[in-house]
């Protein structure tokens, strides 16, 4: 019999985390086949034969399905850019892992990646909604993989790996930036990666590896990036 203390699920919580990842999983499909305007509560029970009634235990409302959907992305990468971040292994192959393991992850299933980042095209940078609270941002998986990227460029900088006049915030902004843009890449054009005018065809990981050691030596103490370099034929 499982205490309170038990970190084993119990029957009912395992069944509850097997329907919802059933529901998530669905969601991705019909986004993938039909976009956010094809996504409903209704449509989702169509597709795993479940009553709508049994969806709205879960979630409330379409719009909660996907706050759900985009966060779910980010558990699967906070998961894996933690066990990362927290590796026995030198500073300098966990940061590359870091920036590696993002794109890599959104490589491994391209369409919840989508619909992570869908929303609304924002063209009247005047008008936007009031930017999120800081706090409220710390709280979501988004935010916690976001402060492993933060802390991977303080733990550079205590080391006198990284240039100790960056900020710490921007410079994990511009990672993650660089970062989502390869991934936009891959995910959109699959062979990008192989297009070059004269050299042989670079895998997909080359080329991946490339970049996160690009972005590496971005941030480091001028002196440091002479010394390293990391090139596709490595």
């Amino acid at each position: 019999m499982p205490s309170d203390l038990s970190l084993e699920p119990t029957p009912a919580e395992r069944r509850r985390l097997k329907v919802r990842g059933a529901i998530i999983d669905a969601a991705e499909r019909v986004f993938a086949s039909e976009g956010e305007t094809g996504l409903s509560i209704r449509r989702l029970a169509e597709e795993i034969d479940y009553s709508p009634s049994a969806i709205y235990k879960y979630f409330g409302s379409k719009e909660a399905l996907i706050d759900e959907l985009k966060e779910a992305f980010f558990e699967r990468l906070l998961a894996r850019v933690d066990r990362i971040s927290c590796a026995d292994a030198p500073f300098a192959q966990r940061g590359r892992a870091c920036v590696s393991t993002y794109i890599e992850t959104a490589m491994e299933r391209p369409h919840h990646y989508a619909a992570a980042f869908s929303g609304p095209l924002v063209t009247d940078h005047d008008t936007q909604t009031p930017p999120q609270k800081w706090e409220d941002f710390e709280k979501t998986y988004k935010g916690r993989a976001f402060n492993i990227l933060v802390e991977m460029v303080r733990e550079g900088q205590s080391l006198n790996v990284f240039d100790p006049a960056l900020d710490p915030f921007l410079s994990a902004k511009s990672v993650w930036a660089a970062s989502h843009g390869l991934a936009q890449l891959i995910t959109h054009m699959p062979n990008v990666s192989a297009l070059s005018p004269s050299n042989p065809p670079v895998p997909a990981s080359t080329f991946i590896a490339f970049h996160a050691d690009l972005v590496f030596r971005g941030l480091q103490r001028p002196a440091l990036a002479r010394q390293t370099h990391l090139t596709l034929e490595d």
